[in-house]
């Protein structure tokens, strides 16, 4: 019986057994022992009909001369400096489960090694050391050479290797590219024993994946230390620490280089990737939403050193902060100040699409001529951007008259609006009334909800934007207006024009700029929104002691997807502040309709907000057997917060009634 074999004997027995799997796969032969990955296969095949690597004819380790190697090891020099304290750490955490950790150049050779001195022999024999040659060509399948053919991750385990001499070893390896996406090293860590089992390098695998990058990531600040940098990723709590991508960039905002993330950015722009070269190097505002004078005013600009910034190709949103040059840094000539007036500024913190309404607004403030209309959904802001656009402009100290369209009743419509003389009809103001419009006269006429406006009065409005004057009810001759008129609208005005709702002319009289609102679920700045309508509703209520938001009723607000947008958010936090005792508002403050998703998962549940919180903590205490600690981890509150809840409701657990 094998297992009855001497050792030596048995170790025999399995290579006789490997090299007769790999004739098999070389004949197109199928059997269960042959290799699972595909990219091992066809590593396997490579070997037999490109290298004409004989299986049968087992290689010693190659180790080249002391001089080659130290030709290699220079042509890295720089590499090696910026590597060598991520492979102390990697080895660090290896070294006690038997792993040896290989770092080889871009041709296999190993350049830097980290071992057990007291398996020091073994490790050369198997090829684990200083100077070993793990190319493909030489070495057949394993780790490193053929994660230098695939330019993937890969783990080689036992029998997986080509050369039945590497049999025993499992070996795990990532390549690490340079700046322009070229492989020039790879991270290996393999051991002389290990389990048999295939998924038990799985760990070793993500580990090493991940000091490659690390490695890289630190190449790449070294190399364009002295340029201007971003670093991103679509979290903003790790970009400063962790931020996955990097961009060198020059100071008109074109690319000069980009590790792996920023490389697949590019790449997703442009649908390949091209040669490097000034020639097809994209700018970054080609792969971003965004004007180079919104990166180069990042650190001065927001609070936390980030900006948000949408990418053109994906449409995700990315967090960016910009690292300055080692050395001093010239802003080019006529470079904006990103300084926003303030009623502009208070729209939004740092949302790409909020940012390009900011940035218009200020653009048209001043613009009297050019009417502008603002597009979104119901409960965006239109009349707070409105407001803005009035208030930051030349006419802030003229008046501002909002009219909403769809809430005047259409027989009253044209009164209110235009106005109407004493006797003009019956059952109107003796006096008469001055309309809506001449009231707006030197300041800002918002029409709000456009798309109900009646299709005869829209042939008036017409008249009074083509020729400046209004004619009230019962006049007899029209009086002459100065306004600037913004309109808004949730509606698409297309869809209106073509059903025949909607005047076309009217249309492209108002539309001369569009700005659209995002509704507030797609909102990269939702925390800012929630904290200023916290503030506003806050200030609305008076009284110098309030209520502060809670963790969890904040968790609970980010969490909710708003269809009613700002609105519904200024009513639910107007209802918390009603109904909070305590100086905190928790999530049980909050209407019940905005707990659905973060923690009821009841979508079906209708009961009215003022009597539902009771009903459905009763019934989590009792599915819970009135263990306050299981419904507070289901909620994802805190257990004082809880106990809090169940005080405030009168809720006595029936142990302590």
């Amino acid at each position: 019986m094998p297992n009855q074999l001497p050792p030596s004997a048995r170790l025999a027995s399995v290579q006789r057994q490997h090299i007769e799997h790999i004739f098999q796969l070389g004949e197109g032969r199928e059997a269960p022992q042959l290799p699972a990955q595909a990219t091992i296969r066809r590593s396997w095949l490579r070997c037999l009909n490109e290298y004409r690597l004989d299986p049968t004819q087992p290689r010693p380790a190659r180790v080249v001369p002391q001089q080659t190697l130290l030709e290699h090891r220079e042509s890295v020099d720089e590499l090696l400096h910026v590597a060598r304290a991520g492979v102390d750490q990697l080895y660090g955490q290896i070294a006690q489960l038997g792993y040896a950790l290989l770092l080889t150049d871009h041709r296999g050779i190993t350049v830097e090694f980290r071992g057990n001195p007291d398996q020091d022999q073994q490790l050369r024999s198997a090829g684990l050391y200083l100077g070993a040659d793990w190319d493909e060509r030489f070495a057949g399948t394993c780790a490193v050479g053929t994660c230098l053919h695939d330019r993937r991750a890969i783990i080689c385990h036992h029998q997986e290797h080509f050369d039945a001499t590497h049999i025993s070893l499992t070996c795990t390896a990532a390549s690490i590219a340079d700046p322009q996406g070229n492989v020039m090293a790879v991270l290996d860590i393999s051991a002389l024993h290990s389990p048999t089992a295939h998924e038990s390098q799985n760990f070793s695998l993500s580990l090493v994946t991940l000091y490659a990058r690390m490695i890289e990531d630190a190449y790449f600040l070294q190399r364009y230390r002295d340029c201007l940098m971003v670093r991103l990723d679509t979290s903003r709590e790790f970009v400063h620490v962790n931020g996955r991508g990097l961009i060198a960039i020059e100071e008109n905002g074109q690319v000069i280089a980009a590790n792996a993330v920023g490389r697949e950015l590019v790449a997703d722009h442009q649908r390949r990737w091209p040669p490097w070269s000034a020639q097809h190097a994209p700018l970054l505002g080609e792969l971003f939403e965004c004007d180079i004078a919104d990166v180069l005013s990042i650190n001065s600009a927001a609070d936390d050193q980030l900006r948000a910034f949408r990418a053109r190709a994906s449409n995700v949103i990315y967090f960016i902060s910009l690292l300055e040059p080692r050395r001093p840094r010239v802003a080019p000539p006529g470079t904006p100040a990103s300084t926003l007036p303030t009623p502009l500024a208070r729209l939004g913190a740092d949302d790409p699409a909020m940012r390009k309404v900011q940035k218009l607004a200020e653009r048209l403030r001043n613009e009297t001529s050019v009417n502008v209309l603002i597009s979104g959904e119901t409960g965006t802001g239109k009349e707070v951007v409105a407001r803005a656009l009035h208030d930051s402009g030349n006419r802030a100290q003229g008046p501002f008259i909002a009219v909403n369209c769809a809430a005047i009743p259409e027989a009253l419509i044209e009164s209110e609006l235009f106005g109407y003389e004493p006797g003009a009809f019956t059952g109107g103001r003796p006096k008469g009334m001055r309309g809506l419009i001449p009231q707006a006269h030197g300041g800002t006429l918002f029409l709000d909800e456009i798309g109900d406006m009646p299709l005869a009065l829209q042939t008036r409005l017409l008249r009074v934007l083509a020729e400046r004057e209004v004619m009230p009810l019962g006049a007899h001759k029209p009086e002459k207006v100065d306004i600037r008129v913004i309109t808004a609208t949730h509606r698409h005005i297309d869809t209106l024009i073509a059903q025949g709702e909607f005047r076309e002319d009217l249309y492209y009289r108002l539309n001369g700029a569009q700005l659209y609102l995002p509704p507030l679920r797609e909102r990269a700045d939702r925390l800012y929104v929630i904290r200023q309508v916290f503030d506003d509703v806050t200030r609305e209520r008076g009284g110098s002691q309030s209520p502060r938001l809670g963790a969890d009723a904040i968790s609970a607000l980010l969490a909710y997807a708003w269809p009613g947008n700002i609105r519904q958010l200024k009513n639910a936090l107007a209802f918390a502040l009603a109904t909070a005792e305590s100086d905190e508002i928790t999530v049980y403050n909050l209407p019940e309709q905005c707990l659905s998703q973060r923690i009821t998962h009841t979508p079906s549940l209708t009961a009215p907000a003022g009597d539902c919180v009771d009903s459905h903590l009763v019934t989590r205490l009792q599915q819970h057997q009135w263990n306050i600690s299981a419904v507070a981890r289901e909620l994802g509150v805190s257990r004082p917060t809880v106990y809090r809840q169940m005080k405030r409701l009168g809720i006595v657990a029936p142990n302590k009634a």
